[in-house]
């Protein structure tokens, strides 16, 4: 087999089982497991998976900065921005992470839906601008501009003074064993925070983000409540999920 060959291979087995074991492929492929190592350095400084101890997982499309991410699969993100927002109640303080999906929730409130937004997001309270029934608290600190959110000491001592219903969190990678996971560590210990400050946790994954993984983890899927996906996942993609107390809902 032509190394070409090989490494179509297994980005397509990665594709289809959201894992590689390297030294199951060696065996498979009767060839040595250094072969196989070589070849996921090799596709990982390409950008086309993440490699980890043992293997490989699919790498995030979505660690691209915000910019390029508003073109991401816009119709999906309507959808899921649209049951999102079904699950703020009047009287909720609920959290906003950044992201193009988070917006979304903002754009479908229901009209005079009353609650206390809390966000450390410029983007989400500039889109909560006419919504004048919604209180709206802005979290402090440095300007992560690849995410356009803030992050630091500042932001992480904000935090520690919330407590709040419910959070919509933004990760890149959403996997049913490497739990959840985005691009930058200093955001991802500001994410772990907020899941912590929040009753319940939920999150709007596009198709790109299932099974895929970034190189920092925010917690597990112990962490989160519900999980609001496309309408036309598959049915072994939800249970993965679903088998792991994860409440998961079908945008429509």
């Amino acid at each position: 087999m032509l190394t070409s060959q090989r490494k179509r291979l297994i980005l397509d087995l990665l594709a289809r089982d959201g894992q590689i074991v390297a030294k199951h492929l060696s065996h498979e492929l009767e060839l040595s497991e250094d072969t196989i190592r070589r070849d996921l350095r090799e596709l990982a400084a390409e950008g086309l998976l993440l490699r980890v101890h043992g293997g490989a997982m699919p790498v995030s499309p979505t660690t691209v900065p915000i910019h390029e991410r508003r073109g991401i699969a816009p119709d999906a993100k309507v959808a899921l921005g649209k049951v999102g927002a079904t699950l703020i109640e009047d009287g909720m303080t609920v959290v906003f992470d950044g992201g193009t999906s988070n917006l979304e929730i903002i754009r479908h409130l229901p009209v005079g839906a009353r609650f206390t937004a809390i966000t450390h997001s410029p983007s989400i309270a500039v889109a909560l601008e006419d919504r004048v029934q919604v209180d709206v608290m802005i979290i402090g600190g440095r300007l992560f501009r690849h995410s356009m959110v803030t992050v630091g000491a500042l932001t992480a001592e904000t935090i520690s003074r919330i407590r709040a219903d419910l959070f919509f969190l933004g990760a890149t990678g959403v996997h049913p064993t490497a739990g959840l996971t985005t691009g930058d560590m200093e955001e991802a210990v500001i994410k772990r925070q907020l899941v912590s400050c929040s009753a319940e946790t939920a999150v709007l994954a596009t198709n790109d983000k299932l099974g895929a993984v970034s190189p920092f983890q925010i917690g597990g899927l112990g962490d989160i409540a519900t999980l609001i996906v496309e309408s036309g996942v598959a049915d072994e993609r939800i249970a993965a999920f679903a088998d792991r107390g994860v409440s998961v809902v079908r945008a429509h």
